[in-house]
C-alpha cells in the first residue's frame, strides 16, 4: 500500500489481507496443557494386500495431537466412515489416558452437518452424543483455515516420514499386523527428543500435561445408530434384525425408537428409556430376549426343575412325593426325570390331587417305581377309589394304640 493515500474500509481490509498473505506473516500461539486436542485424517495412506486375491487396498491414518506437548496418536483404518471416526476418537482419549476440554477437527461430513459463518455449528447425532459422553466441546476449524489446527497439520507431515516412510517396504496382509507396527513406530516418534526444545513429546506430556486431563468416564462411548418408529407388537416385543426384545406389557401398541450399539439395544418411548437388552450377534436369527418382569401375570409360567416339581408333589401328598423321589433316583441326571415326573403330576389336574395320592399309595404296594402308565390305569379303572375306601375302613376298625401288622413283625412285642 502506498503511504498517504486514503482508502475506504473494505479496500483497506482487502489490501491488508493481501499484504499478510504475500509476506507469510503469522503469530506465535501459546498452548495450555490439557485444553485442546486436534484431530484429522492423514492425506497419505498405507497399503494392505489381500492374500487370496492379491488386491491392494488403501489404509487411512487417523491422526490426533495434543498441541502443548505435541504427543501424537495414530490409528490405521480400513475406511473413513462415521463409525470409524467415532471409534478413533474414543481410542484417542484412551491412549492419552484422559479427556481435553475441546476437540478441534476439520469440517468432515462424518462429524459436522453445517458450519455457517454466523449461527450455531450443527454436529451429527453420533458425534454430538460422543461429545456429551466425554463432556468435551467439538469445535470445527473454519472452512479452508488449516492454521486453526496447525499442530495436527504439522504432525501429519511428520507422521508421513516417521511412520509411513519407515514402513513403506513392509507388505501387510493383516490389519492387526499393520496396527502393531504402526503402534511401535508411533512410540518411537513420541519418544524421540525434540530438536528445538528440551525433552520429547512423551516426557513433556508425562511431566506437565497428563495431570491436567480430565478423567475418562467409567465406560467408553459406543457408536450407536437409531431406528425410529418401531411398533410394539401384541406379544410385548419389538423386532430388530429378526430377533425380538421385550418391553413392559403396558407399552403394547405404542411406537418406540431403538438405539443400537455393537453390544446393546436400548428402547425409548418418547424421551424415556423403557428397556435395554444385550444385542444378539448378527448371525443369530429369530431369537427372543424376554425379561420375566415384562410378562403380564396371567401369562407367567413356572420354570419347572427338580425343586419346583418336588414342591408340587409335596403339596399333593406324601405318597405322591415318594413316587416322584423314586422317579428322580431312577435316572442318572435330574433333567431326564423332569418329563416323566411332570406327566405323573399332571394327572392331578384331570383326576384331582386326592385321587392321585390314593393311586400313588396303591401303586407303591405293587411297583417299586410307579410310572404314568401304572397310575393312569389305576385312575381310569377307579381302583384308587376302592383303595381309599378300604384304607379308611382299616383305619377306623384298628383298635386305638394298635400298630397294624404287629403280628407279622413279632406279635405283641410291637404293641404299645
Amino acid at each position: 500500500m502506498k503511504e498517504g493515500v486514503s482508502v475506504g474500509y473494505s479496500k483497506f481490509c482487502d489490501d491488508y489481507a493481501k499484504y499478510v498473505e504475500q509476506n507469510n506473516l503469522t503469530n506465535h500461539i501459546t498452548h495450555k496443557p490439557g485444553v485442546v486436542c486436534e484431530v484429522d485424517w492423514s492425506g497419505k495412506t498405507m497399503r494392505l494386500t489381500d492374500p487370496e486375491e492379491g488386491k491392494v487396498y488403501p489404509v487411512y491414518l487417523f491422526v490426533a495431537v495434543l498441541p502443548y506437548s505435541q504427543l501424537a496418536y495414530v490409528e490405521p483404518c480400513l475406511n473413513m466412515n462415521e463409525q470409524t471416526w467415532i471409534n478413533c476418537n474414543v481410542h484417542m482419549f484412551e491412549y492419552f489416558g484422559g479427556v481435553t476440554l475441546r476437540i478441534v477437527c476439520d469440517n468432515l461430513k462424518t462429524g459436522v452437518i453445517t458450519h455457517p459463518r454466523e449461527g450455531d455449528i450443527v454436529l451429527n447425532q453420533c458425534y454430538e452424543d460422543f461429545s456429551n459422553h466425554y463432556c468435551t466441546a467439538i469445535m470445527p476449524a473454519g472452512v479452508k483455515k488449516p492454521k486453526q489446527k496447525a499442530s495436527v497439520e504439522g504432525t501429519v507431515g511428520k507422521i508421513a516420514t516417521a511412520i509411513i516412510a519407515r514402513l513403506r517396504n513392509n507388505k501387510y496382509t493383516s490389519i492387526h499386523d499393520l496396527r502393531t507396527d504402526v503402534a511401535a513406530a508411533l512410540e518411537d516418534f513420541n519418544n524421540t527428543p525434540f530438536q528445538k526444545r528440551e525433552g520429547s513429546r512423551r516426557k513433556v506430556f508425562e511431566a506437565n500435561e497428563r495431570i491436567t486431563l480430565r478423567p475418562l468416564p467409567a465406560f467408553p462411548y459406543e457408536y450407536a445408530v437409531w431406528e425410529y418408529g418401531r411398533m410394539i407388537g401384541s406379544d410385548f416385543h419389538v423386532t430388530y434384525q429378526t430377533c425380538k426384545y421385550s418391553v413392559p406389557y403396558r407399552f403394547v401398541g405404542k411406537t418406540v425408537d431403538l438405539k443400537i450399539t455393537d453390544s446393546m439395544i436400548e428402547i425409548y418411548c418418547g424421551h424415556e428409556r423403557i428397556s435395554s437388552h444385550k444385542r444378539f450377534p448378527s448371525y443369530v436369527r429369530n431369537r427372543y430376549d424376554t425379561y420375566p418382569e415384562d410378562i403380564p401375570e396371567r401369562f407367567q409360567k413356572t420354570e419347572w426343575n427338580e425343586l419346583t416339581i418336588r414342591q408340587w408333589a409335596a403339596s399333593v401328598g406324601k405318597q405322591t412325593l415318594t413316587v416322584i423321589d423314586r422317579i428322580f433316583k431312577s435316572y442318572s441326571t435330574s433333567e431326564q426325570a423332569i418329563n416323566p415326573a411332570m406327566s405323573v403330576l399332571k394327572l392331578s389336574k384331570k383326576y384331582s390331587s386326592e385321587r392321585l395320592e390314593a393311586a400313588c399309595g396303591l401303586a407303591l404296594e405293587h411297583v417299586s417305581v410307579p410310572r404314568y402308565s401304572h397310575l393312569k390305569a389305576i385312575l381310569a379303572s377307579g381302583q384308587d377309589k376302592e383303595y381309599s375306601v378300604n384304607k379308611k375302613l382299616e383305619n377306623e376298625s384298628s383298635p386305638a394304640g394298635f400298630v397294624r401288622g404287629a403280628a407279622y413283625y413279632g406279635g405283641d412285642d410291637h404293641a404299645e
